[in-house]
Parts: C-alpha cells; structure tokens; sequence
C-alpha cells in the first residue's frame, strides 16, 4: 500500500457520529463476530451496536464473570475466557471457537493496555506490544481458516494517533538494552497495530479478507486506569480540580461515538473492495503532511509494505519461539 491510498471516500458520518448510526440499516443477521475487549469502554459499545444490527458476537475474556454482568441484557452475545498475554489462553480460544463455529465474519482486535509500567509477558515481550499486538496476531492466526470461510470477512485492529510516537522499535521493541518509556512503547504497539493490518491485507484480499486499522479518537475509558490525576493533568487532560477542560470535552468523544469508526471500518459498504488502510472519524485518514496536526492523519510509517513484511517475519518468529 502506498499513502496515496490514504483518501478519504466521503462516508457521510463524521468525528462524534455514533456506533448505533453508522450501522443503521445494514443488517447483519446471520453474521458472526469476535470483539476482544468487549465488555467495557468502546468495545462494550462496538458489540452493542453489532448485535443490535443482528450479528452473533463472541467477547473472549480475561474476566468472564465481569463480561458476562457487563453483556447482560445485549442478544446474541457469547463469552469466553481467553487472555491475551497469555499464548496459551489464545490458542486454545481460537481451537475451540474454530471447532464449534463454521465461519467469522468480522474480527474486531479492540482490547489493549496504555502507558502502563514496564512489564513483560510470554516469552518476554514488553507488555504493551506483547498484548496490544503479538496476543492479538496470535489470535488472527488462529481464526484464519475461520475467516477465509466466511468468504468476505473483515478483521479490524484499533490503532489510534499515539502511533505519532514512535514506529517499531526493530533494534528493541521488548526493551531490553534501552531505557523504557511508556508511551513510546504504547506508541510502537499502535503502528504494529497498523501494520498488522496492513499485512492482513496484503496477505489475504485474495482469499476475500479484508483489514483496516482505526484510530477511535479520544475517550475517557478504562484505558486510562494507569495514568495518575496529576499525569493527565500534565496532558491537559483534566483540570486541577479534576473536572474536563471545554477544549478536551469538544475533541473527546463519548464510548459510543469512539466506537463507531470501528463499526464503520467493519460494515461499511464504501470500504468494498479496500483495505489495508487507517481510518478515522468514521472515514479513511489522509496521509500525514507536515501541516497535520500531531492528533490526525496517517503517518508514513504505517503505510509501509516493507515494514509491514518486516513486523511479520518478525511476529512469527517470536511467536514459534514461545
């Protein structure tokens, strides 16, 4: 892919658009879906609205009673137990749902952790890049025979604009020689997010599978549960006295309007026939120009084929060695 695929199609939605409205009208019954991290934040509202359109949902989780109080009164949503960083939890996940369902029609890697401190999980991945992506690659590899029977599947990866802090780290993405920074390595996990699907795409458009990368927007979640008051202070996130700034209350977006850029990329009849792109505010983002501001817009990193093999052949080899 190059960035000049990075043009937006005109999708008639826009930044605080809702889950709920971009996916009205288009039914979705008989369709089967997965949402990681589905039952809180921007995924409790993605499964919402994907149920809502008639899809039968599956939210594997790393607390199921927790998901299960969560889903409760939402149709057709089934939960099971499954933790990213956890290879083995993944594996025998996707062996079981492969052996009981007969196709996925949509993968939605929504579950992630943000600027948490520094920690390492499975073979002894920093654990932002080992959940946000490789748990999640993981995943996809093992839905794959899944996916391609559904003949005309979607798998959605959410980025987000922190991949304007770093690419990947190829010299050192687990952190083991250089000095850690948290939203660096939050950073790097969203590009690898980006390119992962990039990759899905190159890899299987011929075989009817189609990926896009999203970035939600910003929202106030669980996401946040490792920064302090007085960091998002510092960040203009919040007030002294802990109340939203106006400037921030107009560029956040509420859970239900965070999800929609990831149903749009799921659903949307524009996106036929494309794929491989990162979307936002319910639309593809255009590629980055030195006049785009630091929260919009594609960075040339993420719309690289090469990098994109090369996170791959990189993935695959941690991942034979856990």
């Amino acid at each position: 892919m190059a960035a000049n695929d990075q043009v937006p199609v005109g999708s008639g939605f826009h930044a605080k658009s809702t889950a709920r409205e971009v996916v009205e009208g288009i039914s979705l019954s008989g369709k089967h879906a997965i949402v990681t991290g589905g039952y809180s934040g921007i995924g409790l509202e993605t499964v919402r609205a994907l149920a809502g359109a008639g899809a039968k949902v599956t939210v594997p989780a790393r607390r199921p009673d927790a998901a299960k109080d969560a889903l409760t009164g939402i149709n057709g949503v089934t939960v099971a137990a499954m933790d990213l960083a956890d290879l083995g939890s993944v594996r025998r996940f996707a062996q079981d749902y492969s052996a009981a369902a007969p196709k996925l029609d949509l993968l939605i890697n929504n579950a992630g952790i943000m600027a948490c401190p520094l920690a390492h999980v499975g073979d002894g991945w920093e654990a932002q890049f080992g959940t946000n992506h490789l748990g999640h690659l993981a995943l996809y590899q093992g839905l794959l025979p899944a996916l391609r029977a559904a003949n005309g599947a979607r798998v959605v990866a959410l980025s987000s604009t922190g991949h304007v802090r770093s690419d990947v780290i190829w010299d050192d993405p687990n952190y083991t020689s250089r000095a850690y920074d948290k939203w660096e390595a939050y950073g790097q996990s969203k590009s690898a997010n980006a390119l992962f699907a990039l990759g899905v795409d190159m890899r299987e458009k011929a075989n009817g599978i189609r990926a896009f990368s999203v970035h939600p927007g910003g929202i106030f979640t669980n996401l946040q549960r490792h920064l302090p008051d007085e960091e998002m202070v510092a960040l203009g996130w919040k007030s002294p006295d802990g109340t939203i700034p106006e400037m921030i209350q107009a560029m956040f977006k509420t859970p239900e309007q965070g999800a929609s850029t990831t149903v749009w990329a799921a659903t949307a009849p524009k996106l036929n026939g494309k794929g491989g792109v990162y979307c936002e505010d319910c639309d593809i983002a255009r590629a980055a120009t030195p006049d785009s501001k630091r929260w919009e817009h594609a960075r040339a990193w993420i719309s690289d084929d090469a990098r994109a093999e090369k996170l791959w052949a990189m993935s695959d080899t941690f991942l034979a060695n856990a």
